[in-house]
């Protein structure tokens, strides 16, 4: 797979986000590799992944999703940020990757109804959602066959979750030395749910009106702020046209542009009063045309991270087109810098990708995580002996 030479386009030019200051415009997606502990550390298999992607200096990582809390909903082998240990892990991870002079942005994972409930169970914990409304037959089954079924978070909870978990994670997330923390509020997860007519049937403050089913995002902004949070420091990850996880947009009853356009100009209004945020992170759907997200820049006059229409493209024709169209936009990329540790030097030299192995990505052994190579550099592996190579905790 060959790309073009893109060293003459702003994909290569520095630019302030948050308090940070990229020497290039291209990011390393969330991509989430289940190579945690049961006891969500993570471990010294992600400490290598970290490392060797912030091998061109200046380069913004966020890192795969990790939980605010056991709580929000639990999947195996994912990090978590939640108590000390995770902490003191996380502080390797980052120290290596600011050593390498590189940045890092943590993202923040609250799952709700889409949790595997019969883990959920194994820990005495509720699979937990906006509205009691499951996503799909197969989610409906495995709940009623873990003997958990989804309720609704009472208005109590939804305060805990505001007020308690996500200031937890976040300062947590600073103390492990994070430059700026995600929230992710797209893809069908936790926090979209809410925003979501669909999954959030609601009739308290926190469900019917836009107004209504936005707040639970703008509150924990709001609040984080309020306890001294730097703006800069916090990043927020959106999916207007989603439609995984059983969130059809296209079918809602509000059409999802009324609902994220407030949402922009409610994070713009705080920017606009000194609270701007590091950056918005846009999910789109592969460039078919359907899922335009111009209304993001037209109305959020801060730093863009577009992602997810270049996962898998070996076209970069878009790429040119969407980091030229102004002055702060960054192009994430996912599948490519899974397979592609150098993928800023590969871009910027016009050399030859790596394609990655979509079979690898969830299982919990170092085959195919760490076993992909920088351009020109062959490295001798046991196959077998990597399938088997399962991480250890690093606290």
């Amino acid at each position: 797979m060959t790309i073009t030479n893109l060293k003459s386009s702003n994909l290569f030019k520095p630019l302030q986000v948050g308090n940070v200051l990229l020497k290039n415009r291209v990011a390393h997606l969330p991509t989430t590799r289940a190579r945690s502990t049961p006891e969500h550390v993570p471990t010294d298999l992600q400490l290598t992944y970290y490392t060797d992607r912030a091998v061109s200096p200046g380069t913004l990582l966020v890192t795969e999703a990790t939980f605010v809390s056991e709580g929000l909903g639990l999947y195996a082998n994912i990090p978590g940020i939640w108590n000390e240990k995770q902490v003191q892990a996380w502080k390797k991870i980052t120290d290596s990757v600011h050593e390498a002079g590189s940045f890092i942005s943590n993202q923040l994972w609250s799952l709700g109804r889409v949790g595997d409930p019969a883990l959920l169970k194994e820990r005495g914990l509720p699979l937990v959602g906006p509205s009691a409304i499951y996503y799909n037959e197969r989610s409906q089954k495995a709940a009623e066959d873990a003997g958990n079924h989804i309720r609704a978070l009472t208005e109590e909870e939804i305060h805990d979750i505001i007020y308690n978990q996500f200031p937890n994670a976040v300062k947590n997330a600073i103390k492990a030395g994070f430059d700026i923390v995600e929230i992710h509020s797209a893809n069908g997860y936790l926090l979209e749910q809410f925003i979501q007519p669909s999954s959030n049937q609601r009739t308290d403050k926190y469900g019917g009106s836009i107004e209504n089913r936005t707040r639970i995002v703008l509150e924990i902004i709001d609040n984080l702020l309020k306890e001294g949070i730097d703006a800069k420091k916090l990043a927020i990850r959106l999916s207007p046209f989603n439609t995984f996880q059983g969130l059809l947009s296209e079918k809602e009853s509000v059409h999802p542009i009324a609902s994220y356009a407030y949402l922009l100009s409610e994070l713009q209004r705080r920017a606009n009063d000194g609270n701007e945020l590091a950056y918005i992170s846009v999910v789109e759907n592969e460039p078919t045309g359907k899922a335009n997200v111009d209304f993001f820049t037209q109305i959020w006059q801060g730093k863009i991270l577009r992602s997810f229409a270049y996962s898998s493209s070996t076209d970069f024709t878009n790429v040119v087109k969407d980091v030229e169209a102004n002055d702060r936009t960054i192009i994430g990329f996912g599948k490519h810098f899974i397979a592609n540790p150098d993928l800023v030097d590969r871009l910027q030299n016009g050399y030859e990708l790596t394609p990655f192995d979509v079979s690898t990505f969830y299982s919990s052994s170092n085959y195919g995580y760490n076993t992909y190579t920088s351009y020109n550099h062959k490295l001798d592996i046991d196959v077998e002996a990597e399938k088997t190579h399962i991480g250890k905790a690093l606290a």
